[in-house]
Formats: C-alpha cells, sequence, structure tokens
C-alpha cells in the first residue's frame, strides 16, 4: 500500500512592501499613449525626502502652535497617534500601487474598483482637498512675510506662491523632483536645529527673560500633560490632522518613479521613524522650553 502523495503548500504570500517584486518592467504594462504622458524621472532620493516633506509643513511649523495651545504637552501624543493610523494607510495605498503598476495613483484604484464613480468622486474631492491646503499655505506665508516685513501688500506673497506652485507643477517632473528635495531639505534641517537648539537650552538650564527656566518638568507643570482635559486634547486633533495634509504624495509620485518596487517601500516603511523624530522630538522639544502660560496660538 503506497503512501499518499501529498501536494507542496504554499509559502505564506509576503507583503508586497517586504519582498522585492522580479522584473518589474514586466510587470508595467504601458500603451505608447501611456509611456509618453509619464516621464519616471523621479529618483529614490526625491520619493524619500518627498515622503517626508508631505508631513511637513505649515501645519507643523505654524498649526502646531494651536495644538499646543489646546492639548498642551499631550500634543506630541496626539501627532504620535494620527502618524501611527496613517502608516498603516500608507501601507494600504502602497499595496495597491504595487499590486498593479499600472496604477498612477488612488483614483485609478478607486475607478478600477469601484467604477467611474468612485474615481469621478476620488479625484475631485482630492483636487478640492489640495485648493483648501493651497490657500492655507498661502494665509500661513503671507502670516510669515506680513511679520518680518508689514509693509509689503498681502496680495503680493500670496500671487507669488501661486505663480510659484503652478510653475511646479507644469514643468517637468524631474525639477517638481528636485525642488520638493530641496524644499523637503530645508524643512528637515529647521526641525533638526529646532531640536538640537531646545537639548541645549535644557542642557545649559537656560533661563527667559521672563524668568522661566526650561526643564522639563514644563512637561507636567500648570495643568499636567493635559492641561486642559480630555476636550483639550481631543480638540487638538482637528488641527494636527490638516498637518499632515501631503503625506500621500508619496503614493501619488510612485507613478512617475524609475523604479517604484524599490523606492516605493523604502519610503513607506521609514515613515514611522520619521515621523517620531520630525514631530514628537520637535514637539516635545517646544514644550519643555517655554513655561505652560506662553502657549498661545500664532
Amino acid at each position: 500500500m503506497r503512501a499518499r502523495e501529498t501536494q507542496p503548500v504554499d509559502a505564506p504570500r509576503r507583503s508586497a512592501l517586504s519582498r522585492p517584486v522580479k522584473n518589474p518592467s514586466t510587470t508595467l504594462r504601458e500603451s505608447p499613449a501611456e509611456e509618453r504622458e509619464l516621464q519616471r524621472g523621479l529618483t529614490n532620493r526625491h520619493l524619500q525626502l518627498i515622503a517626508l516633506g508631505g508631513a511637513i509643513g505649515t501645519g507643523m511649523f505654524m498649526g502646531s502652535s494651536s495644538t499646543i495651545h489646546l492639548a498642551g504637552p499631550s500634543s506630541a501624543l496626539v501627532y504620535a497617534l494620527i502618524g501611527f493610523f496613517l502608516y498603516f494607510m500608507m501601507r494600504a495605498l502602497g499595496e495597491m500601487l504595487l499590486s498593479n503598476l499600472n496604477y498612477k495613483s488612488f483614483r485609478d484604484i478607486a475607478e478600477d474598483l469601484l467604477g467611474p464613480a468612485g474615481g469621478f468622486i476620488a479625484g475631485w474631492t482630492y483636487w478640492f482637498s489640495w485648493i483648501v491646503a493651497a490657500m492655507g499655505d498661502m494665509a500661513a506665508i503671507t502670516a510669515y512675510f506680513q511679520y518680518w516685513w508689514p509693509n509689503i501688500p498681502k496680495w503680493l506673497p500670496a500671487t507669488a506662491l501661486a505663480a510659484v506652485l503652478l510653475a511646479l507643477n507644469i514643468i517637468a517632473v524631474q525639477f517638481f523632483g528636485e525642488a520638493e528635495f530641496w524644499f523637503a531639505l530645508i524643512k528637515l534641517i529647521a526641525v533638526v536645529a529646532l531640536v538640537i537648539v531646545a537639548v541645549a537650552l535644557l542642557v545649559s538650564r537656560f533661563v527667559s527673560p521672563d524668568g522661566d527656566p526650561a526643564t522639563i518638568v514644563n512637561l507636567w507643570n500648570d495643568g499636567g500633560f493635559f492641561p486642559n482635559g480630555l476636550m483639550g486634547f481631543l480638540g487638538g486633533f482637528q488641527i494636527a490632522f490638516f498637518a499632515f495634509v501631503g503625506i500621500e504624495l508619496v503614493g501619488t509620485a510612485a507613478a512617475e518613479t524609475r523604479d517604484p518596487c524599490t523606492t516605493l517601500p523604502k519610503a513607506i516603511n521609514a515613515i514611522p521613524v520619521r515621523l517620531a523624530l520630525f514631530y514628537v522630538l520637535a514637539l516635545l522639544a517646544i514644550t519643555t522650553s517655554f513655561h505652560g502660560a506662553k502657549w498661545c496660538p500664532g
């Protein structure tokens, strides 16, 4: 009596973001029209900095003051929780984009899985969200200009920003990638400098002209870690969510990347560490450097 022959059991399928994709060029089947449309001029360094710069913007440099005013030191926890859930959203987006390299953005995914209506709604709502975000950035940049150069008309920096945004989006993708790379690098350097200065203030036991020392006890003094209670903590989420508008750019830029099967997983898998370093540490640095009564929006 012969033993029954058993069929080999397939190994568990690994995530597309954790396994290499062999011969990505054979997976990508584009028509000649699509090849002319997408130049794929972005490299790994472009996508890495787009992923970082998309999550750090005016919502961090200006909007975080309102979050700190509401949530106090717990604002670091607010940003950490939002970043935690957004990481899994980006993992899901990356999985879907790598499942079919003909997808150019999540609008194509919605149209493929939900039909033309789903793609239409996803595309236009995303367009509208960026119109609102652009208006917010214009208002923030105008406020910065008014602080340093109060005599400049408000319409001038807003018009200049609109012209720059238009130029970056109509020229070749290589120029867009370079601009995003250097702008993100500037923001990265600014955040790192902020953390270094805060650590120096703590180590040197700096005392402000008002007599307020830079000390770690600022995290739990003046009302504690949650100075405005649960409602203040929850109110911080509304403002903090705006700071993360742009984190999805790494997904929309993947279709313009030369090797998305390699660069997209690297960019997405690095999101948690980057958010922890550049959001949580920066907010903790701010809240330890100032007395709780000085946490004012604006």
